[in-house]
């Protein structure tokens, strides 16, 4: 059966929150440290699950609310884990154009993923991006640093089948 809510349960060791404690002690008195430490968190984490957004929130002294707030406001933030295999739709203009939308769709109902998602193995994430420059292949996926070009529909279990 498919996940439909693309969740892993947090898995977070006592190293990493000795980590982040250590990161919130340092930041703790600094004017706009929300930012920094959502950054280290994410390099200790990998993500910002809701147990690291509350450890942030109690140890900074900032609403749960602001945290999360930025941690959706920025694309740069993930509240998801990122799969082994980290999928990267474009679906900038000339992509779109020539069908990424519908590949992108094929994808999220094979993989039974929404955007930012990660597959509850953990060996597939899946993300919509907008432009990778590669224009000309239109359309465009990534699977990891492996380029796709011109994908069609009938790629995808394809190309799914060299990362099982």
């Amino acid at each position: 059966m498919a996940n439909t809510t693309g969740s892993i349960p947090f898995s977070g060791t006592p190293e990493q929150e000795q980590q982040l404690t250590k990161v919130i002690a340092e930041h703790r008195d600094d004017k706009g440290a929300l930012m920094p430490v959502l950054q280290k968190a994410q390099e200790i984490y990998g993500y910002l699950p809701i147990e690291v957004q509350k450890m942030i929130a109690a140890g900074l002294n900032v609403p749960l609310e602001e945290v999360y707030g930025v941690a959706t406001f920025y694309s740069q933030f993930s509240l998801y884990p990122k799969g082994k295999y980290k999928i990267s739709v474009c679906l900038g203009t000339a992509c779109y154009v020539k069908g990424s939308g519908d590949v992108f769709d094929r994808l999220c109902k094979k993989l039974g993923l929404q955007s930012g998602q990660c597959t509850p193995d953990g060996r597939f994430s899946l993300d919509a991006c907008r432009c990778v420059g590669a224009c000309g292949l239109a359309p465009v996926l990534t699977v990891n640093e492996d380029v796709y070009g011109k994908v069609t529909v009938d790629d995808v279990e394809t190309i799914l089948a060299k990362y099982q």
